[in-house]
This record gives structure tokens, C-alpha cells and sequence, in this order.
């Protein structure tokens, strides 16, 4: 924003305190208070103004709340907040029409849109957070609104240690993995994690890799130099120009990517991503599931969706084949995000059951070693990473 538009702010903000001008009552108020004092600008610089004086109305100060990871709304009156993964009833209450009002003014900063044809919504805001929105006849009468905050503390193995998602230890051999290019899934259930540890594990990737992300809604944070971002995108409202995650993947391809990442797998993209790792790309993954066996399960079934010629005699020994990594995170219930296990796949089945051994285990609170090397040793070696010194003596997977 340029310096002229910054005095401008706060002129009007002094005007504001000076007349006790509510802001989330008072919106033509403030409208006439910020053409009177821009005098004739236009009126793109005057809805900037508008939207630097107002913020988000009543959720703005939730949004700078860095204690805060969620915010929810399940109608006008009942707003709640999630602190260290506990929810709690705040005393906030706004009306229907400021709860649209506030959402509105959200997605006009992303380009997306929300209507009866259209009734949901998934959407980056400026500071990464991820916004949801559904509206009624989906829900029975209310604006449902969540709003998951972007965590900016936690983007490296490092900080997660300390958090205590995991060990020390842990964090060394996952860093292990990704250096080596092992296909790595993250599996946890909602709010467990998963996307704070993507970051994290794809934040300790060699600076010289060219990282291609694909997501339904921009959420994945990195530091790479080299990283192209990718996002899905709805249909219009004639029903054209819809591009899916598995357009994305087939895309992504032709970018020359070192390493290939699905910011969460749902559906029928699982069979391009299992192409693309059948290739030798490495990829990394993150889907719902309640363990690591669940995990790969949930690999073996998501490709049939693609259609009927693909069949479990295809499907379940490439998954076995081309997974290396399964991360299980999960969140406790005292609030904090905790890795459960570090499985490696074998890549072996037998039937429809694919071989795996747990290298690392959550037990008495405290991730461990579990005697398991993990299969692909010599993807570690060729990088010189000794993997002996990571677990200490341990047996194969």
C-alpha cells in the first residue's frame, strides 16, 4: 500500500476514535467518512481504505490473536475458537447480515465466489489462512464459516521438536527420508497436524530441488527457493472452466519438478500421484486416515474411482511398491498434535495386504525407535546418510 493511502488510514482512524464511530454497525458511515477525507479518489482506492480501517469486523481481532489456530461460526450468535487444539464458546455476537457482510468482504480478496448455485466455498485469505464457508438450503439457516489459521511458527522439523510432535530423533530420520527422495504419506485425521508437518518435512528438502505443490486451496507454506504453487479452481456460473487436482498433477509434470506434493488426496488424483511416483518422481501426499495401515489402504481404494478397468490387481501392489513413508499424527487429547508412528512399507503384499514395519512407535507418551530399519536402503546410501547412526541396531523392515 503506498504511503499516501497509509496517511490516509490514519487520518481516518484518528476521525474514527474522535466521533466513536462503531465500525461493525456503521458501515455508510464509514463510507462517507472515507470519500470525504479521499476527496474525489476513486473507488477501488477507496474500498482499500475501507478494508484497511474495518479489517474483518468483529473476527479481526481472533485473526491477530496468534494464540488462536481456529475460528468457527455455527450461527451469528455463536461464534467459537480453537486454543492449543481445545474449542472454546467466545461472547462475540454479530448479526446475520455482518457475518455475510465480513465473508463477503473475505472473498472478494480471493477471487472466489459463494451462491445458491455454489453454496460452499474454500478459500486462501492474504495471511494463509484457509477460509470454509456453506450456506443455507445446505445448512438449515445459518452462514457456516470456519476459518483455519495459518500457523507461521511452526515450518521446520525443528520447531515441531520443540512443540513436541515429535523427537529429535524422529525429526532426523524423517529429514533422512526426505533428503533421499522417499515417497512419504502423511496420514492423520482433521486438525491432527498433517499440513504443519508437510511444511515442516518439505522445508528440509536440498535448496536445489524445483518443489511443484498441487492443493485444492493454497495452504502449504514453504521455503524453497525453487517452488511453484498450484491450485484447483470451481467451475464459473456457466458451469466451464473447472480445473481439477488431477489436471494439476498431469501439469505439473511438464514443469520439470525435482519433487511432486498433493496438499491432500481425496479422490481419483491417488492414481496420478501413483503414476507419478511409479516413475521415480518423489512425491509426498497427506490424506485422512485413522493409522498408517488405514493409510495405505485408503491409497489402494481412492484410484478405483478413476474408473472401472482400474483394478485392486494393479492398484494394491503399486502402492506397495512406490510408497516408502507412512507419517501417522494425530491429535491427543490434552490439544497437542503428536506424531503416533513412522512406518516403512516393505513393498511387498500378499492378497490385498501390503507389508509394512513401524520404525518408529508412540509409546508411554514418548516417540521411539522400534527396531525396524525401513526398506530402500540404498536411496540413503547414494546421498551418504547412515542410517545405522539414525536408529542404532535395528533390524529390517
Amino acid at each position: 500500500m503506498s504511503g499516501q493511502i497509509t496517511e490516509v488510514v490514519d487520518e481516518i482512524r484518528a476521525r474514527i476514535r474522535a466521533g466513536g464511530l462503531d465500525l461493525q454497525r456503521d458501515d455508510q458511515r464509514l463510507l462517507h467518512l472515507v470519500e470525504d477525507v479521499m476527496d474525489g479518489e476513486g473507488a477501488q482506492n477507496v474500498e482499500r481504505v475501507i478494508e484497511q480501517v474495518a479489517g474483518f469486523g468483529a473476527l479481526q481481532e481472533f485473526l491477530d490473536d496468534d494464540s488462536i489456530e481456529e475460528i468457527w461460526i455455527n450461527e451469528p450468535g455463536r461464534i467459537f475458537v480453537a486454543r492449543s487444539g481445545k474449542s472454546e464458546l467466545t461472547t462475540i455476537v454479530m448479526t446475520a447480515h455482518e457475518v455475510r457482510s465480513v465473508v463477503e468482504r473475505m472473498l472478494a480478496l480471493t477471487g472466489r465466489r459463494l451462491d445458491t448455485s455454489n453454496p460452499f466455498v474454500d478459500a486462501t485469505l492474504p495471511d494463509g489462512s484457509r477460509l470454509h464457508v456453506a450456506i443455507p438450503d445446505i445448512t438449515s439457516t445459518h452462514w457456516a464459516v470456519n476459518i483455519r489459521k495459518f500457523a507461521a511458527r511452526t515450518h521446520t522439523l525443528e520447531s515441531l521438536v520443540s512443540l513436541g510432535t515429535l523427537t529429535a530423533q524422529a525429526a532426523a530420520f524423517l529429514q533422512a527420508c526426505v533428503v533421499a527422495g522417499l515417497n512419504i504419506v502423511v496420514a492423520g485425521a482433521t486438525q491432527a497436524g498433517k499440513t504443519t508437518l508437510m511444511n515442516a518435512l518439505l522445508n528440509s528438502a536440498p535448496s536445489y530441488e524445483r518443489i511443484i505443490t498441487c492443493e485444492e486451496v493454497f495452504e502449504l507454506q514453504l521455503n524453497s527457493p525453487d517452488w511453484i504453487a498450484l491450485q484447483a479452481r470451481q467451475a464459473s456460473l456457466d458451469g466451464a472452466g473447472e480445473i481439477s487436482l488431477r489436471r494439476l498433477i498431469k501439469e505439473a509434470l511438464r514443469m520439470r519438478p525435482s519433487r511432486l506434493v498433493i496438499g491432500e488426496v481425496r479422490q481419483e488424483e491417488c492414481l496420478d500421484l501413483l503414476i507419478a511416483m511409479n516413475s521415480g518422481m518423489p512425491s509426498m501426499c497427506s490424506l485422512h486416515a485413522n493409522n498408517a495401515r488405514a493409510a495405505l489402504s485408503k491409497m489402494c481404494l481412492l484410484p478405483m474411482l478413476a474408473g472401472s478397468n482400474v483394478s485392486a490387481e494393479f492398484v494394491v501392489p503399486t502402492v506397495a511398491t512406490v510408497v516408502d513413508i507412512v507419517v501417522h499424527t494425530a491429535l491427543e487429547p490434552d490439544g497437542r498434535r503428536k506424531v503416533q508412528s513412522i512406518a516403512s512399507v516393505t513393498g511387498r503384499c500378499e492378497g490385498n495386504m501390503i507389508e509394512m514395519g513401524e520404525v518408529f512407535l508412540l509409546r508411554d507418551g514418548q516417540l521411539q525407535a522400534n527396531g525396524v530399519f525401513p526398506s530402500r536402503l540404498e536411496a540413503f546410501t547414494s546421498r551418504g546418510i547412515d542410517v545405522s547412526a539414525l536408529l542404532g541396531g535395528a533390524s529390517w523392515a
